[in-house]
């Protein structure tokens, strides 16, 4: 079972629009928590479910006003850095989502960059 812990970056669609979103994903076990903030009026959200193997289920809760319930359901790629699905509203819309992977170390991004560099300027003085 892949750990789906960390950033994600993915999308939506509702009636062939694309909404894009930004998911923090706690994972602990098979148990699934954390919140998504979508590119839309809708804003932020929390979510909660369960991973079991590949297969990737929870129930996102927007914090606004309404209490509705968007089911989310979904698989996880075999080497865990992409999941794909549909999500559904009970009784009113439904569509296709998928998320992959966001960079979340920024300083192994940035030592990654620094490492690169330093060599790039080893090979250039030793010419």
């Amino acid at each position: 079972m892949a750990d789906l812990s960390g950033m994600w970056l993915g999308t939506y669609w509702q009636r062939d629009t694309p909404t894009r979103f930004e998911a923090t994903l706690v994972q602990g076990g098979n148990q699934l928590s954390g919140s998504i903030l979508d590119d839309g009026y809708l804003g932020e959200a929390q979510l909660s479910g369960t991973v079991s193997g590949r297969q990737v289920r929870f129930v996102k809760r927007y914090i606004t006003a309404t209490q509705t319930t968007i089911d989310y359901t979904g698989t996880v790629s075999e080497d865990g850095n992409h999941l794909t699905g549909q999500w559904s509203i009970s009784g009113f819309d439904a569509g296709p989502w998928e998320a992959h992977r966001s960079e979340d170390d920024l300083s192994a991004s940035w030592q990654t960059l620094l490492e690169q560099n330093f060599e790039r300027n080893l090979a250039t003085t030793a010419r």
